[in-house]
């Protein structure tokens, strides 16, 4: 006799992510799994042990999974930093004046995050002065740039003399003086001199970040980028420490987040084969299966190679120029060359390639994205091993038709276009933006694809990435209605599940609501809306979330 359902959800409107059943009314769970979808399988699979919930119509999903997200740095600026967004701080004035208050912590430095120059204007010396005598370091919104103090240059030994690596940008006073302003590849010089994150703050903040991602719907992300060079990424909090906290974590039956993890062993300026290879041959990469650690739970699934920068930092790599500086930008490799770069990056993938690992690509420009995929094509395999295109620019549709055939994968974020579209807009020029993340040509050449939010860059709410996806609007504008690239919200949702969990190389686990799969279900208040209709979508609460079958957020059961 079959044992009955767990827990069994009714009155739904399910949407399966699976192709020759894309819509259902309820689905029953049982030992963390999907054990039966349609009222008539799971009405014989209630018993008198079942819990029912009756979804009153309510939209019920495979949990979401976002593809790019920077678990330890948005968990510290969640709930480690001194926030100055612009929801807080709307001026540099402002900004200052919140620092000014701060209390430094119990390393002595003062920590924040969240200025956004396309919002309160270029930064230049404006934190140099404030708080003598106490080291403060200031990241921005995107990542790619923090402002410092004096003290806190003084601290890292920072002065008139010291030299952009490549691939970054330090700023300076016309006498030749740093402003404090640091920006992609530069940053580390800054962030190796931060002392290292208390464990115990790090845990706190992790599992906050946890619930809240659950409270979104969230079961499964990839945190792309933890290792020996996290100095060179966003914060510097990403480091081995974090990585092997996080095995900590799964150890102690804490994480239920579904966490796959890409390592760094270059930052964001002067990736070269031999620290890739140095990384390889540490063994770090077999740091949670030697541990024992389930994959389906923790994984570490290849590395992260960064090709170019952004292009609000000029670093970005383009066929044309582009910007105020009216500049090409290059490969953030090393190599005294443009071959030498090139014939180093394909060093670098073939190195991983070799290991068996995947290679996710950072890569803006659309030469350093073209670069990349002849690299993957002539130098990897990357139908094997899942190699993917991180953000990607496109100057045309024989790139993406490539991708294709070779089965290179691609991952976007379509929030960042709508927050930072304005800018990109007057960076690029209209008919570059207009092209920018072509995601109906993408899904019409056959290329698997997710959409992801890279939080902290952007909000972990999945459903403005939706929303952004379907619309391509940008803060100041609605997005036009006859936009090719636009793509509906239920091909948006699978790019967020059944083709996440293909980037996982876990489709045949997770991401859709079929019997067998894992049971990661995200139960909206609200019915999936039409496309026309897509904004309802952000006034829809998420009232339940199972991983593997367990409640991890939950509003209220009916």
């Amino acid at each position: 006799m079959t044992a009955d359902a767990e827990v069994a959800i009714v009155n739904a409107d399910v949407l399966t992510m699976d192709a020759s059943a894309p819509t259902t009314d309820a689905v029953a769970v049982r030992a963390g799994r999907v054990m039966a979808v349609g009222s008539a399988e799971v009405g014989t699979a209630i018993g008198p042990a079942t819990t029912v919930i009756d979804a009153g119509g309510g939209a019920v999903l495979p949990g979401i999974n976002d593809a790019h997200l920077h678990f330890t740095a948005t968990s510290m600026a969640a709930f480690g930093y001194v926030s100055v967004d612009a929801a807080v701080a709307p001026s540099w004035a402002q900004v200052a004046a919140i620092l000014e208050r701060a209390e430094p912590g119990d390393d002595g430095w003062i920590r924040a995050r969240g200025w956004d120059d396309v919002l309160i204007g270029p930064a230049q010396d404006q934190l140099l002065e404030v708080r003598p005598g106490v080291p403060v370091i200031a990241f921005d919104a995107t990542g790619h740039q923090l402002a410092a103090n004096r003290a806190a240059l003084e601290r890292a030994g920072l002065n008139r003399g010291i030299e952009a690596p490549a691939g970054g940008v330090v700023g300076r006073k016309s006498g030749g003086e740093p402003t404090g302003v640091f920006q992609d590849g530069a940053m580390e010089l800054l962030n190796r001199a931060l002392p290292p994150i208390p464990q115990r703050t790090l845990r706190e903040a992790m599992l906050a970040m946890q619930r809240r991602l659950h409270a979104q719907g969230i079961t499964s992300l990839t945190e792309p980028g933890l290792g020996p060079a996290s100095a060179g990424l966003l914060d510097g909090s990403g480091s081995v420490a974090a990585l092997k906290l996080l095995g900590d974590l799964a150890e102690a039956g804490e994480l239920t987040l579904r966490t796959t993890v890409l390592l760094l062993f270059a930052g964001t300026g002067g990736a070269d084969a031999a620290a890739v290879e140095a990384g390889l041959n540490s063994g770090l990469a077999r740091e949670y299966t030697d541990r024992g650690l389930d994959p389906a739970l923790l994984r570490i699934a290849g590395v992260k190679v960064f090709a170019d920068g952004i292009p609000r930092s000029g670093t970005a790599w383009m066929t044309e120029p582009y910007g105020d500086h009216c500049t090409r930008g290059s490969l953030v490799v090393v190599g005294r060359s443009e071959k030498e770069r090139v014939e180093e990056l394909g060093r670098i993938l073939e190195l991983i390639d070799a290991a068996g690992l995947q290679a996710g690509i950072h890569a803006t420009g659309d030469a350093a994205t073209e670069t990349a995929v002849d690299a993957l094509i002539s130098r990897a395999t990357p139908a094997l091993n899942r190699h993917y295109i991180i953000h990607g620019a496109f100057s045309s549709d024989e790139t993406l038709a490539r991708m294709a055939r070779h089965g290179v994968g691609y991952s976007t974020n379509p929030l960042i276009r709508h927050g930072a579209g304005d800018a990109m807009r007057r960076l690029l020029g209209d008919a570059r933006f207009t092209r920018h993340q072509p995601l109906h040509s993408a899904s019409e050449a056959g290329i698997k694809f997710s959409l992801a939010s890279d939080a902290p860059v952007a909000s972990t709410d999945w459903r403005e990435t939706i929303v952004a996806a379907v619309r391509r609007g940008t803060r100041t504008t609605t997005g036009a209605a006859d936009d090719p690239e636009r793509i509906g919200g239920r091909r948006a949702l699978a790019a967020m599940t059944a083709d996440a969990a293909w980037q996982d190389r876990a489709e045949k686990a997770k991401g859709r609501i079929i019997p067998g799969m894992a049971a990661d279900l995200c139960v909206l208040s609200t019915p999936w809306p039409d496309d026309d209709r897509i904004e309802d979508l952000l006034e829809a609460d998420v009232t339940l979330t199972l991983a593997a079958g367990r409640t991890v957020h939950e509003r209220a059961l009916l």
